[in-house]
């Protein structure tokens, strides 16, 4: 991978309840806008499972680590900033609550799966043409699941949030001084998202499912359902790919429909979380400096 491709990746985020986490490596950091309206700012040195363990650490494998692990960080992470926001006990996660959430996952991306091909085996076609068809109805049903919860106004400042992210990363590569001001002018999209990532999935999908030949209801469904994680993986080396060569026309084609996809999972910020994303930044990044 290119010297400008590994310093795009170096910093990666997540929208968090009235604030933003910033990641880079084993450094991740978490701002938090407190209600006395004070920036709550909590460093957390984090071990890379994908380095400490070389299998894991292999291509395709790693993706469906990097997943597991971006899961468990991004809950706890949420769950703290939930806690600081609303100036509630901060309770520590226990094992059995990760296990819940976990099984709730896995419960609706298996929906996402099961629900579309049950639809689709309605309409009695075959081959590619039914996975396809299968691919658009899950889209759908995606895209009207992130239409609904972005009209709730708690999650529609989380969007807020998550544009205020992509702004401050984007504003960073590009250049940026990053004053607040400036920050605004850059776009609230941004290409390694996990909208895109999930964009990804679906063309993964498609051509994975046209592999599997044709048994029988259940069996057909199982598979889907089992692919989830082969699915990831796959998806997840795609990602990486498309920032390697993000000025290619073809790329720039492929990742089009998950930045438009973006546009339901961002909103535009306001400047008192713009100041949040680029706290988070700004000190995962000097934080970094210091480990090295």
């Amino acid at each position: 991978m290119s010297e400008k491709s590994e310093e795009s990746l170096a910093y990666g985020g997540q929208a968090l309840i009235e604030g933003v986490m910033m990641r880079s490596g084993e450094t991740m950091v978490m701002c938090v806008r407190q209600p006395d309206n004070e920036i709550a700012t909590f460093h957390l040195t984090v071990n890379n499972i994908t380095k400490k363990n070389k299998l894991l650490g292999l291509p395709f494998i790693r993706g469906i680590a990097m997943l597991f692990e971006t899961m468990y960080f991004g809950v706890k992470a949420m769950m703290q900033s939930a806690n600081v926001a609303l100036e509630e006990e901060d309770e520590e996660f226990t094992i059995w609550d990760y296990v819940l959430l976990l099984v709730m996952l896995l419960v609706m991306n298996g929906l996402f799966i099961a629900i579309p091909y049950v639809l689709t085996n309605y309409l009695g076609l075959n081959g590619v043409l039914f996975n396809v068809v299968e691919s658009g109805i899950r889209l759908g049903l995606f895209m009207g699941y992130l239409f609904a919860i972005s009209q709730w106004g708690e999650v529609a400042r989380v969007f807020q949030y998550h544009g205020a992210e992509h702004k401050a990363i984007n504003a960073y590569e590009g250049g940026c001084n990053m004053e607040i001001q400036d920050v605004a002018k850059y776009p609230r999209l941004n290409p390694r998202c996990g909208t895109s990532f999930m964009f990804f999935t679906v063309l993964t999908s498609i051509a994975l499912f046209a592999l599997i030949p044709r048994t029988n209801y259940l069996l057909s469904l199982g598979y889907r359902i089992a692919l989830i994680p082969v699915i990831a993986g796959i998806s997840y080396e795609l990602l990486k790919l498309s920032d390697t060569y993000r000025e290619s026309a073809l790329i720039k084609m492929l990742i089009a429909p998950g930045l438009w996809f973006q546009r339901l999972t961002t909103k535009e910020p306001t400047e008192d979380m713009l100041e949040v994303a680029v706290q988070a930044l700004q000190e995962v990044k000097a934080h970094r400096s210091e480990m090295e």
